[in-house]
């Protein structure tokens, strides 16, 4: 295995992080949960990419001969980080969690606690709805009064648009692309399904958060945005672990 640093991607932020210690002709060891994430950092010399997702033994296998892991999993990834500090602290090692940047809160947003909320919330209104909080949560929408009206972006995996099928949305309802999404793109799928409301996570900058609901407003949707975990208290900006590095 090359580098004594490991980086757990598979978000903008660990792409980025990547690409820099490449460029600066750092060798580290990146790890995705999925093969698909496994593209986004694919081909960077230095940058040996493992594809698949680890419990904490699988964890302190992986570390060995590690003295560094910059957690840059997505903000709403607690149980990978929460994995990713218990299988350093077991080896010794230093865990540096980057912490995405929060936008402000939208004043005409409904704001709830987790994708279950929003589903409970949509259940009880009108309208057909574009759903980008992603695959792992979606059986919250998969309920007769709700699954002909809802549309689901997610990651063009293979895997994943064979669950949504066998969670019973239609072909046609699943849009399978990878972000982040521009306004102009965001107001296009908005408008072509004729969306009352967008249901997104508080992804911030880096997760397209901003235009999401930018978009929304503009086309005549109402956005729901489930709040985001909050972080760790030594958890570092992307410039600050950047810095950190030296890259």
């Amino acid at each position: 295995m090359s580098g004594d640093l490991a980086i757990f991607a598979g978000t903008t932020e660990g792409r980025e992080l990547c690409e820099r210690l490449s460029a600066s002709g750092r060798s580290a060891r990146a790890f995705t949960a999925t093969e698909y994430g496994e593209t986004l950092v694919a081909g960077l010399p230095g940058i040996e990419v493992h594809a698949g997702r680890l419990d904490e033994e699988g964890m302190v296998a992986a570390l060995a001969g590690c003295e560094m892991a910059i957690d840059a999993t997505h903000p709403f990834a607690i149980e990978a980080s929460r994995t990713i500090a218990a299988a350093c602290a077991r080896i010794g090692i230093r865990s540096v969690r980057i912490a995405r940047r929060r936008l402000p809160a939208a004043d005409d947003a409904v704001r709830v606690a987790s994708v279950a909320e929003a589903a409970a919330y949509l259940r009880g209104r009108k309208g057909r709805a574009l759903v980008t909080t992603g695959s792992k949560e979606a059986a919250a929408f998969a309920v007769p009064e709700m699954i002909e009206r809802v549309y689901l972006r997610v990651l063009p995996d293979a895997g994943v648009i064979a669950h949504m099928r066998e969670l019973g949305f239609p072909a046609p309802h699943i849009i399978a692309m990878q972000g982040p999404f521009s306004y102009e793109l965001n107001v296009a799928m908005l408008k072509h399904v004729d969306a009352s409301w967008l249901v997104t996570k508080a992804s911030g900058a880096a997760g397209g958060e901003g235009e999401k609901i930018a978009a929304a407003r503009d086309a005549g949707a109402r956005a729901i945005v489930v709040a985001r975990p909050d972080d760790r208290a030594d958890a570092l900006s992307f410039e600050e672990v950047c810095a950190l590095l030296g890259v």
